[in-house]
């Protein structure tokens, strides 16, 4: 059974699942939409790339990552139900984005969280000499965020989902308890965040297009990260940051209770009670390693599609 992966072209998560999957799975793979028996939208936003008759061919699975629920109007209702006439199984991280998608269709939804790649992800035992390499001090508490936190469309409107003004609300609270607190971000689109954090003069290190080794090198300096998310169906960042060792607290969406210690868990408006357990989260995150996180991927996967 050959598959052909549809991912959204934008420098994104889903490009990179979509090159890992095809390198490691190659077998699996399909170079043309065409000849393929499956077709895996790896992002729900794809689905008009390719024609709706070569759609309606094809046995089509579709990955939603989740939905922001502050965002279904009816536009979104129309919008859902033009790919839900061309799907025939859904696909979502985790049971949370389950629930959400049940709202909107009677097809079947399977959940398996994405692997990760360890050999992008790992601990760096030497923080200054790491820090001192980027310009980044040696002297201060950082706080790392590298999720994109502004709407699209204006570049000025928070992205809510991501709850980049709950972030900032932590950090101006660590920043009036301790002056040495400092903003790590990366990542495009930090607009709203970066204008919060100069109206009150906290300073950040901002490194827009970070490959994925910087990326590595900044998890590593970090002394803290933090999920501030309303809606999620990872994030990513959770299990990147179990693997590199770096502190992290969330709020409870996605994987984080899955990954997470309960006390690295945390309530919008109790983030101070949240406590980093950096062995807990390391030792949670193997079983999405790579050969093994692809495996269960692929085994259920390949299950949900064969009984569809």
């Amino acid at each position: 059974m050959q598959m052909y992966i549809l991912a959204p072209k934008e420098n994104w998560i889903c490009d990179r699942l979509a090159s890992e999957w095809n390198k490691f799975k190659y077998k699996t793979v399909s170079s043309s939409p065409h000849d393929a028996d499956i077709i895996w939208l790896l992002s729900s936003w794809s689905w008009d790339l390719l024609p709706l008759n070569l759609l309606n061919q094809k046995k089509v699975i579709t990955t939603i990552h989740h939905i922001d629920p502050t965002k279904v109007d009816q536009k979104f209702k129309v919008d859902f139900s033009q790919r839900d006439a061309i799907t025939d199984l859904y696909h979502v991280p985790c049971e949370k984005t389950k629930k959400q998608v049940e709202q909107h269709t009677s097809k079947k939804i399977f959940v398996q969280p994405f692997w990760v790649n360890q050999t992008l992800w790992f601990p760096i035992a030497n923080k200054p000499a790491l820090r001192q390499g980027l310009d980044l001090p040696t002297d201060k508490k950082l706080i790392g965020s590298f999720q994109r936190d502004t709407e699209g469309h204006d570049l000025k409107s928070p992205k809510l989902s991501k709850g980049p003004d709950i972030f900032c609300d932590i950090v101006e609270k660590m920043h009036k308890k301790d002056q040495n607190v400092e903003v790590v971000l990366a990542g495009w689109r930090r607009q709203y965040v970066i204008k919060r954090l100069d109206a009150v003069g906290i300073k950040y290190y901002y490194f827009e297009w970070a490959n994925l080794g910087l990326l590595n090198k900044l998890y590593n300096c970090l002394d803290l990260y933090v999920v501030s998310s309303r809606t999620e169906g990872g994030p990513q960042a959770i299990v990147e940051a179990a693997l590199t060792k770096t502190p992290i607290i969330s709020t409870d969406v996605g994987l984080a209770s899955k990954i997470l210690s309960p006390e690295s868990v945390y309530d919008h408006s109790e983030f101070d009670s949240a406590k980093p357990n950096t062995i807990f989260a390391y030792q949670n995150a193997q079983k999405y390693l790579i050969p093994n996180g692809f495996c269960s991927f692929e085994n259920k996967f390949f299950d949900a599609t064969e009984t569809t």
